[in-house]
Formats: C-alpha cells, sequence, structure tokens
C-alpha cells in the first residue's frame, strides 16, 4: 500500500524557496532540507528526486510567481517610464529593506553559479529571456501610444533594463544608499527620453 504525503508539495516548495534563497544552492545541505522543510529524507527523494530536483522546481515555481507578478505590475502602470522607475525603485526599497540582506533569488544563483552547471544555467538563461521579453512588451506599449520614439532599439533597451534591474539587487546589498541608487535610476530612464 503507497504511503499517503503527509504535507503539502507547494508549501515545501516555497520554504524551500525560502532556504535556498537565504542560504544558497551549494550551501544548502540535505539536512538542512529536511530539517527546515519538516519532511524526512524519504520524503524528499521520494517526492523531489533529491536537492538538484527541489531546487530545480523551486526556482521554476519562484521564477512563474515573480513573471507573473511582473506582468501584473506593468499593467497597472500608467506609462511606460513611471512604470519603470516604480519598478527599480520597488527594487531598491525591497533590497534596502531585506533584513536578511537576501538579494534577488536569481541573481544570487546566477553568480552562486559554477563552471559546469549546463542545467542551471540554461534555466537562468530561459529566466533572462522570459524577464527581457516583459520588458519589451511594455517598452512595444510605450512606442504605440507615442511615449517613447520609434527610433529607439526596445529589445536593446529591455536587455540593458534587464541587466541594470539586476544589479541594482546586487549593489543594494552592498551599498545602501536609496539616494544614490535612485540618482542611477533617473539616469537611465533618460534613454527613453
Amino acid at each position: 500500500m503507497p504511503r499517503v504525503k503527509l504535507f503539502d508539495e507547494d508549501e515545501v516548495l516555497n520554504k524551500a524557496i525560502e532556504l535556498f534563497w537565504k542560504k544558497g544552492y551549494h550551501a544548502t545541505s540535505i539536512q538542512d532540507l529536511v530539517s527546515f522543510l519538516g519532511i524526512n529524507r524519504g520524503s524528499l527523494y521520494d517526492t523531489f528526486g533529491g536537492k538538484r530536483e527541489l531546487f530545480d522546481k523551486a526556482f521554476q515555481l519562484y521564477r512563474a510567481e515573480n513573471l507573473k507578478g511582473m506582468i501584473q505590475f506593468f499593467e497597472a502602470q500608467s506609462s511606460v517610464k513611471s512604470g519603470f522607475r516604480n519598478l527599480f525603485e520597488r527594487g531598491i526599497d525591497e533590497s534596502i529593506c531585506d533584513v536578511d540582506n537576501k538579494g534577488c533569488f536569481a541573481v544570487n544563483t546566477t553568480t552562486e553559479l559554477l563552471p559546469g552547471e549546463d542545467e542551471i544555467l540554461e534555466v537562468l538563461q530561459e529566466n533572462k529571456r522570459a524577464f527581457e521579453g516583459v520588458f519589451c512588451d511594455f517598452l512595444l506599449k510605450g512606442q504605440e501610444n507615442g511615449e517613447i520614439q520609434e527610433s529607439k532599439n526596445l529589445e536593446a533597451i529591455a536587455r540593458l533594463f534587464f541587466t541594470f534591474f539586476s544589479g541594482l539587487k546586487v549593489v543594494a546589498k552592498v551599498q545602501a544608499n536609496r539616494e544614490e541608487l535612485m540618482s542611477s535610476v533617473d539616469e537611465i530612464l533618460v534613454l527613453l527620453d
């Protein structure tokens, strides 16, 4: 007779996100996972396959939720320029106010990446493309309504804005000077003029 799971998989994945985000993939042991998630090793292996598979599923959930949130955020913005300003400002504020100083899970995973970790690299590249696509779609909306000049290369700006946003998350961890960071935001948004 098969064993009945006594835990909610989504709840476990959300807790795994929290732990991997705080400690990083490499610094998180199976014992850390078992203790933090409140499930036994057998259940972890039976349900998720192991540490790498659990990380992959947790990161995919994080990525899907973040992408959905980003789309909803942009849909609620009144203009493209103010929308990006609001996004960058929110990213700065979240980073500065984070008592654990975690930064961005995706950025942390990227900086932790070791040579030869092609599966994680592929997921991170997919994440980058997806977010750049959302940024580009939002920029296109601005071009269509006349807010952004037709001559602007939206794909290049989307790539630059993704790079800038990722970099903000890193810099805000080591330099929590909101005024300086917002000055950088104002400078990069000149690209939309």
